[in-house]
Parts: structure tokens; sequence; C-alpha cells
């Protein structure tokens, strides 16, 4: 049976992986965004044959190496946490969960091992066209390596392609194909990967504006800039476009994270989308979550109530219901382990009925109060409209660059250049609200409505996971000032 550790373990394990979590997440989209870039930049010298185009891809490709290097050493101590601090989550699931972390090590982490030695030492060494597909094999690598992550964390928002085995207590996959193209993995992918493309779009430009500012590499800053803007209005349009379609998915299977996204406590029909304060779309939400104006979007309260239709046309149980019947589930599988032992067959037989009966709704027996269901509303409110507010001005701000840029002005108007530097903060801003929506939102839950937080962790000291929180946030923070002061050397070196 799984354990409940209700100490303060369970707060010091879920902020030392949202530390990791997070410094991780400050170098990953500049990976994925720096990746497309160069690659395209690399092209250009490819089929022109200008030695520019070469010198510009060769210096953002230093700084992509830079970024590159501390951003996998984070993202394996990352990893590592599940086995030290969710030992529980990790033996529930591992047979699911492992699999696309595995396929993500062996596949996608060779592969970028393999062709980024000869991205930055081939030059000169094979063919252009070899080196061309190296430079893109090593982004493509980052890709898959981020499609296979997104799946595993998909799968938690989403769990699909698993039965529960009663004999070993242990949920195990049956339906590859269904957890690694699920439609919430496939969504979360292109609206994870293409808002990262922002980031690295918004960073070149930047870095090319403080250029202009400086009146240094004007060519080179010019090139970059509409080579990133086109990048980047590109990859911001098609994330609103995905962003629409994963909150209309988030509406279907994680209806209390929309109702917390809104600050909706009482839902109904015809439901407005708030903007902020008293400034509301009519029936925008309704639409939004729907697809039908008119249609019925619970709130928070309703939620936990229950009684209402759901999108299958089941009405919804009360969270108070929901408890009882995982309370059941528990209990019938201990029944059920305990008839196993003893050779009660008949007695088996019927607590296996009542497990597979009440199994969707095993988490919620680890629930002591209903309350807990429900995300922080403030911290959720505004995070989303940050990541949207900062959506829509990334469309107008690449918009406006390369319309300058067509108008040959961009060189001349200082309080864009200005503009464009503010801008990469505000990326990294946008890329974090993004997962604190995803994340945050689905609390207590480490997998959906299927195992919450206090029976995930493993059964350590408070204290030693204490003191690796600190070790990290040092290690972690040196790390990044390092890679900041590095990147700030080589981009006053410029091209060379």
């Amino acid at each position: 049976m799984l354990e409940t550790i209700d100490t303060s373990m369970i707060d010091w394990a879920r902020a030392q992986f949202a530390l990791t979590a997070i410094y991780h997440w400050l170098f990953v989209p500049l990976t994925l965004g720096l990746a497309v870039v160069m690659g395209i930049m690399e092209t250009l010298y490819v089929t022109t044959g200008n030695e520019f185009w070469k010198r510009t891809a060769k210096f953002w490709m230093k700084l992509f190496g830079i970024n590159f290097a501390i951003g996998v050493a984070t993202g394996l101590i990352l990893e590592f946490q599940f086995g030290t601090n969710w030992s529980n989550y990790s033996w529930f699931v591992g047979d699911i969960f492992g699999a696309p972390l595995a396929i993500e090590g062996i596949l996608a982490f060779f592969m970028e091992a393999t062709f980024v030695a000869v991205m930055f030492f081939g030059w000169n060494k094979v063919s252009k066209k070899f080196h061309l597909a190296s430079t893109w094999l090593t982004g493509l690598g980052a890709t898959i390596s981020a499609w296979w992550i997104l799946v595993a964390n998909s799968w938690m928002q989403y769990p699909v392609g698993m039965e529960f085995n009663p004999e070993t207590m242990r949920n195990e996959m049956v339906d590859f194909m269904a957890v690694a193209f699920s439609p919430v993995a496939v969504m979360k992918f292109l609206h994870t990967v293409l808002s990262s493309w922002i980031v690295g779009a918004a960073f070149v430009v930047g870095v090319s504006a403080w250029y202009l500012l400086r009146k240094r590499e004007k060519e080179l800053a010019l090139a970059s800039i509409r080579v990133a803007a086109c990048v980047g209005l590109f990859a911001a349009l098609v994330t609103a476009a995905t962003g629409d379609k994963s909150a209309y998915q988030v509406a279907q299977v994680q209806p209390m994270k929309l109702a917390v996204m809104e600050g909706l406590y009482d839902g109904g029909t015809n439901q407005p989308l708030t903007v902020v304060g008293p400034i509301k779309i009519p029936q925008m939400l309704s639409f939004l979550a729907t697809r039908e104006a008119s249609g019925y979007v619970p709130g928070i309260n309703n939620i936990l109530n229950g009684g209402y239709e759901q999108p299958d046309g089941s009405v919804a149980l009360s969270a108070e219901e929901k408890i009882v019947r995982g309370k059941k589930a528990i209990s019938a599988l201990a029944d059920f382990r305990s008839a196993k032992q003893s050779g009660d067959e008949a007695a088996a037989a019927e607590a296996l009925q009542t497990i597979e009966e009440n199994m969707p709704y095993f988490g919620y027996g680890y629930i002591k109060d209903t309350a807990t269901l429900v995300p922080h509303v403030g911290t959720m409110f505004w995070a989303f409209r940050v990541m949207v507010g900062l959506g829509m001005y990334f469309i107008a701000f690449f918009a406006l660059i390369l319309f300058l840029s067509y108008k040959k002005r961009l060189g001349e108007i200082n309080w864009l250049h200005y503009v464009a530097l503010w801008t990469i903060p505000l990326a990294y801003i946008a890329s974090h609200a993004g997962w604190i929506v995803a994340e945050v939102g689905r609390q207590p839950w480490t997998i959906q409505d299927m195992l919450p937080v206090n029976a995930a962790v493993s059964k350590l000291e408070a204290g030693s996971v204490q003191t690796t929180f600190f070790i990290f946030l040092v290690m972690f923070t040196l790390l990044l000032i390092a890679e900041i002061g590095i990147m700030v050397k080589a981009i006053k070196k410029g091209a060379e």
C-alpha cells in the first residue's frame, strides 16, 4: 500500500523539484530557439555560399553551446529526483512514466551528443552539407528530447494507455501509442516548443539590438534580427493557436484547472472570459471551453459539489463522493491482497470488482480535505494572464520589427532597441508563467485524479531534502551566474 507522509518533507520535496525545474527551464527554451535560428543561418550559408552567413551562424552557435552545456547538467539532476524524493510515484507508475524518459535518454540525448561535436568542431573538416545536417540534427535531437519529456508530463495531466494491476499494485502500460501520441501530449509539445522558439528569437533580437545601440556589428545585427523576427512571429502565432487548443483540452480533462485560471467559483452557461478586473468578453469562456457560446462551464464550487453534466454526458460526482469511492478502492485493494494470501478466491474476486468500480477515484482516497483540491486561485489567475498578455505582445513586437526591417528603418530607432533588450526577460517570464499554469493548476495531483502529492513522495527525513535544496540552490545560482558572465563576455567580443 502506498504510504502517505504528512510532514514538511512533502513541501521540501516539492520546493526542490520546483527549484530544479525553474533553473532547468532557463536553459531549455533558449537551446530550442537558438537551434532553429542558427540552423536557418547555416542553411543560408550553404545555399548562397556567402561567408557572412557562416560567420553569423558560428557566432550564435557559440552562445548556443554555452547554454546547451549547462542545460544538460540541470536536466540530469531533475530526472534523478524521481528516484530519490518521489519513490512512491516511481514505484506506482514507473512502468509507464519511465518509458518516455528512457527513450529520451537513449535516442535524443545520444543523438544530440553525437552531432553537437560535429557541429562545433567539424567546420572545414566535413563537407558543408554534412555540417549543415549535423547542425539541424543537433536541434532535432533537442526537440525530440523535449517531445519525450513532454509526453511524460502530459501523461501526468491526462493518464491514458494503462491498467492497474492489483497483483503488483502498480499501473502498467497497455497501449504505448496512446501514451506517446495522446492529444494532450501532441498539443503540449507544439505549444511548449513553439513558445521556446519565441525565447530564442527574442534573445537574438535583443542581443542584436544591443549591437545596434553600441554601433557595432551592424550587418550581423540587422541580418540576425530579420531571421529571428521571422521565427518569432511564426512561433508567436502558432503558440496562440495551440494555446487555444490546449485550453479546450483542459476544459475537457482538467475542469478545476480551467476554473482557477479564470477565478470562476460559480459557473454556468454563456460564461464571459475575464480579461482583467471588470473587463470581460461576453460568452467567450463558454466558447473556448465547449466550442459553443452558450456552453456550460463549471466553476470551483460546482466541481466540488458535483451534480452537473460532464462533456461525456455523465453526472459529475461531488468531491466528497469521490473521496468515499477512493477509500473504497484502497480498502478493497488491501482486502484483495489479504484474500490472495489466504487463498480465498471468492473474496479476492469480490474485492477485485470493487477495485475496478472505484479505481478512477483511487487518488481521492488520500485526500483529507476537499479544500486542497483547489489550486491557488490568485497564482493561477495572474500567471495565465501574464502568459496570454505577453503572447499578444510578442505577436505585435515581432510584426513591428519585421515591418521596420522591411522599411530599412530598424537601425535608426533607439527606443525600440531598448524595448528589444527588455523583451528578453519578458520571454522568460511568459515561458515560466506557462509552466506555472500547467503545474500549479494540476495540484494537489502528481497524476491527475490518480495519485496526490502526499502519496507520491519518498519516506525521507525533511532535513536531508532541506540540505540538498540549499546545495542545489547555491550550485544552480553559481551556474547561472557563470553562464551569464560567459555569455556577456562572448557577446562583447562579437563575431570572429
